[in-house]
């Protein structure tokens, strides 16, 4: 039971799965802490926050009311998830990848850009000439 666990929590997707969700809950708060404290107030030189806090080019609307893009929102939004993203690549795919890598190495398994698997009509070949040698050592 215990092989059958460890079997399943090794497999690469359930590992990257796992780690993206845990260091992304977790750096998120971290990110979106420096992005509000750095990049929202460097947003809020070039505009002017409206009634709400909201800091955007602000339009005129079809009925005279005022509408305001919120831009460091956006901005915050788009440096949160590249930040994460390459916090979660750099630190823990890149390490699963090479861990995979060694042991694939270790199993005797060949999985460079030169190891190239058998075309479906490679593979019927095989099988119709091991079902004839089946055949022909049957009494």
């Amino acid at each position: 039971m215990i092989k059958g666990f460890k079997d399943f929590i090794m497999r690469g997707n359930v590992i990257d799965l796992a780690v993206a969700v845990v260091i992304g809950g977790a750096f998120t708060a971290l990110v979106n802490a420096v992005v509000s404290s750095i990049i929202t107030p460097i947003v809020a030189l070039f505009y002017q926050e409206n009634a709400d806090g909201i800091a955007g080019p602000t339009v005129t609307g079809i009925y005279g009311q005022e509408v305001t893009f919120p831009l460091g929102d956006l901005i915050s939004a788009v440096i949160s998830f590249f930040a994460v993203a390459l916090v979660v690549y750099f630190v823990f795919v890149v390490p699963m990848n090479r861990w995979k890598e060694r042991q694939a190495r270790k199993a005797g398994v060949d999985q460079g850009p030169e190891a190239k698997l058998p075309t479906e009509q490679e593979l019927l070949m095989q099988i119709r000439d091991l079902l004839e040698q089946n055949a022909s050592t049957r009494p």
